[in-house]
């Protein structure tokens, strides 16, 4: 390899990383948090996640939630998400009337609140609102998407750095001296564990880009389905005005007939528009699958409740296929615990790169 083009990657790797390495350990750190976010959140948070008796019968879902709204003065709801495991509790978001964005876990079985939470103030939306935006908005995304995009780089220039001239020389690449001085074993740990988790934390950062940049996004359905344009997951709503007709088993009602469109196993999501413009949005997410994130679509009238679409996932597009894929894939969760612990472990190693990155700049540094 040119030695000139080496020592030129190797600047670009010294100063890039510098520069993004208090991003990159900050997104690396919350990101590997995020991974067994619902194993964390379920431990801390029990209440939001399971009922402390299943009963015979689940009550409708209206009877809570107009309940929810004429006690905590929920002006407009968001969504409702039922699951297919019995000892679950039925999550409800919705806006109330100063604004404020809240979630409640209910007990579907007596429609009694077992918790509320303002959204923005869970734990987890605030690890997740600093992994993706920093906290700081659409700039925050920027930054965030422009350090994924740097630490992409790291990645192929470290196995730049690291191929040995000579291959009589990879056996040192690939173990780390534990018994020599601290500079070497850092050095070591950086570079020969940055090989191990080369793919994975590449595979990782690449797919984060899909939250970050609009044209990332618009590339995968170009490969995909040969244009930009991704389907709109929305369907106009054809009554204009509300009929105000009378809604006893309005939300049931529509469970209910999900529930006979899709057939298999799965847990459903409501979504209720917050304008006057589309519908009422169903997603059922196929638990028979083995892979996650495979989900139908059906639409129903937000003011009469009538079908309006259904959209099972074989209609989709190749673009919204593997757009679904991309979360997964992003969070480790695509093969359950196995793929899971690996992103955990390789993420929490991505937040030593900065660490021991600049242990070894300044290593060299005291050295010149």
């Amino acid at each position: 390899m040119n030695k000139t083009f080496k020592k030129n990657i190797g600047f670009l790797h010294l100063w890039l990383g510098l520069s993004s390495g208090l991003i990159v350990f900050i997104v690396a750190l919350t990101g590997s948090i995020l991974v067994f976010e619902k194993e964390i959140d379920a431990f801390i948070n029990p209440e939001f996640y399971k009922v402390s008796t299943v009963g015979t019968k689940k009550i409708p879902v209206d009877f809570y939630v107009n309940a929810i709204q004429k006690k905590y003065k929920i002006t407009e709801l968001d969504r409702i998400q039922t699951y297919h495991d019995p000892e679950r509790s039925v999550i409800i978001s919705g806006t109330d009337a100063d604004k404020k964005d809240q979630i409640f876990s209910i007990d579907p079985y007596t429609g009694k609140v077992l918790a509320s939470v303002p959204e923005k103030s869970r734990f987890f939306s605030v690890v997740l609102d600093l992994h993706r935006h920093l906290i700081l908005g659409e700039v925050g995304k920027f930054i965030t998407g422009c350090s994924c995009l740097i630490f992409a780089f790291m990645l192929i220039s470290g196995l730049i750095l690291w191929w040995p001239k000579k291959i009589k020389n990879l056996k040192q690449r690939l173990t780390v001296k534990w018994s020599a001085s601290f500079k070497r074993v850092n050095w070591d740990f950086h570079s020969n564990f940055g090989f191990y988790s080369f793919l994975f934390l590449l595979t990782i950062s690449l797919t984060g880009l899909a939250w970050s940049f609009k044209w990332f996004e618009s590339g995968i359905y170009l490969l995909a389905d040969g244009t930009t344009k991704k389907p709109s997951a929305k369907v106009e709503n054809p009554t204009k005005v509300d009929p105000k007709l009378e809604k006893t088993f309005f939300y049931q009602n529509i469970f209910s007939k999900t529930d006979s469109i899709y057939t298999y196993k799965g847990d459903t999501q409501i979504r209720i528009p917050s304008d006057t413009i589309n519908s009422i949005m169903v997603i059922k997410l196929n638990l028979e699958k083995s892979i996650p994130n495979i989900s139908s679509m059906a639409y129903f009238d937000k003011y009469t409740g009538d079908l309006l679409k259904i959209k099972p996932y074989e209609s989709f597009s190749n673009g919204d296929k593997v757009r679904r894929l991309i979360y997964p894939i992003h969070t480790g969760s695509i093969y359950g615990y196995p793929t899971k612990i690996i992103a955990f472990l390789v993420c929490l190693f991505a937040a030593t790169l900065p660490i021991t990155g600049l242990l070894i700049w300044l290593g060299r540094k005291k050295k010149k």
